[in-house]
């Protein structure tokens, strides 16, 4: 088993169940307050000897396991009709209605956010520079837990779908069998088979509903999925893939030769633009802090949930013609965040999902064999002549139609897909530092 992939469910609890989740999310947040403010003592300490031990990792926070049951976690006391006080319990008083899983978790949650700070300043994590960790509030924070699918002594695994017959349930360790919307047939094949394993569940509260993700290890797609080897010499069957904004992609080849136009996205943020204001005012209207800005905020909250889902579907379909068709791609290096800062185009660019196209044709073209090759932002793609290679200087944004001297007059985005794909052979043949490869392996 090589490949990594999610399911993602939406669950369907009960009464009793929702609150069992709620309380086990609400562990998580204490279990992750409670272990940074021991590091932010350990830090304040430090400052004045230099021998304090900073807990920093994971594994120094999983000790919070053992000071759950310490009286600093918490003491019960009882009082007798006599009026005689006696302590009765120590520790946390709840500790035994939630899985010890989801504290563990948090505390390597936290070790991750530490390790990414430090990596970030030092210079080994690349991007945005990441800042110190901050504490969980309960109004703000997405409510959400993770728990792993631990095996008994006899083999049985903790995290089962569609066990005690109901196929649409999942079970889950101190919860039980919650029940799911959808369909769960695939999963339950590939893990009776031996295809897939469950590795962890995580459960978190989104717009008014729990989903969960179940995090799977899965065997390689079969032969018959997956492209055919090439030859090593063979340099040819480059696909360039132009994204923009009237057209959401148009892929050609470098001999010019079209092979796919999307013309139909939905487009789902201007859409449903005028209902998202009538909402959000909704929610400036309402009293902070009161119940009916809650339910409004949560009737936003819904309406952008049901945008991302229109848009991330529409992108998967697209995303699958292509991998399934074509096993070399091209697509530039766009700079996003720099084109979002275009107060005139920020909503379209949004709208489109470039970014998650491009994660989308990755991952599904490793998984099939194939490769994609990321071009460097600078390529100018628009601007050259798909035919004599003579860069057009005065190309505005608003010209659709690519005029060159020699004669060529063709669709900008079908020029620019052509030199990507042009592009492309020339990497694969003589590989350039500027360039990424996304393969197999």
């Amino acid at each position: 088993m090589a490949r990594f992939t999610t399911f993602r469910f939406c669950l369907d609890p009960t009464v009793e169940q929702q609150a069992m989740l709620a309380r086990h999310a609400g562990a998580a947040r204490f279990a992750f307050n409670h272990c940074l403010a021991e590091t932010k003592t350990a830090l304040n300490g430090r400052r004045r000897r230099r021998d304090v031990r900073v807990p920093w990792t994971g594994f120094d926070h999983i000790r919070f396991n053992a000071w759950k049951k310490t009286e600093d976690a918490g003491r019960v006391f009882t009082v007798d009709p006599a009026g005689t006080v006696s302590l009765t319990a120590i520790g946390l008083g709840w500790r035994n209605q939630v899985s010890q899983q989801v504290f563990e978790e948090a505390a390597i949650d936290l070790g991750h956010g530490l390790a990414a700070r430090r990596d970030s300043r030092t210079g080994r994590r690349a991007g945005r520079r990441v800042g110190f960790p901050k504490y969980k509030a309960k109004s703000v924070t997405v409510p959400s837990f993770r728990l792993r699918n631990k095996h008994s002594p006899r083999g049985r695994a903790s995290i089962r779908v569609g066990d005690n017959n109901v196929a649409r349930s999942v079970t889950l360790p101190v919860i039980g069998v919650v029940r799911v919307r959808e369909d769960t047939r695939r999963l339950r094949r590939m893990t009776s088979k031996g295809r897939a394993r469950i590795l962890s569940a995580t459960i978190s509260h989104r717009a008014g509903r729990w989903m969960i993700s179940l995090a799977t290890e899965a065997a390689d797609l079969p032969a018959a999925h997956r492209h055919p080897v090439r030859a090593p010499g063979d340099h040819q069957g480059w696909v360039g893939v132009d994204r923009g904004l009237s057209v959401l992609l148009v892929a050609a080849t470098a001999d010019g030769v079209e092979v796919e136009r999307v013309t139909d996205q939905p487009r789902p943020l201007v859409t449903g633009l005028r209902r998202q204001r009538r909402l959000a005012r909704s929610v400036s209207r309402k009293q902070k802090g009161s119940r009916g800005r809650r339910a409004a905020a949560a009737r936003l909250a819904r309406h952008h949930h049901r945008i991302r889902n229109i848009r991330h579907h529409f992108l998967h379909q697209a995303s699958n013609r292509l991998v399934k068709t074509h096993d070399r791609l091209v697509i530039e290096d766009l700079n996003i965040a720099g084109m979002l800062r275009n107060h005139h185009l920020a909503r379209a660019i949004g709208d489109a999902g470039w970014g998650e196209f491009a994660r989308q044709l990755r991952y599904k073209q490793a998984w099939r064999g194939g490769h994609v090759i990321t071009v460097d932002r600078w390529f100018p793609s628009s601007r050259l002549c798909s035919r004599c290679g003579v860069r057009s200087e005065g190309l505005r944004l608003a010209d659709r139609v690519f005029a060159c001297g020699c004669g060529v007059r063709l669709d900008r985005d079908l020029n620019a897909a052509i030199n990507l794909a042009a592009r492309g052979e020339q990497l694969d043949e003589c590989p350039s530092p500027g360039a990424r490869s996304t393969s197999p392996g």
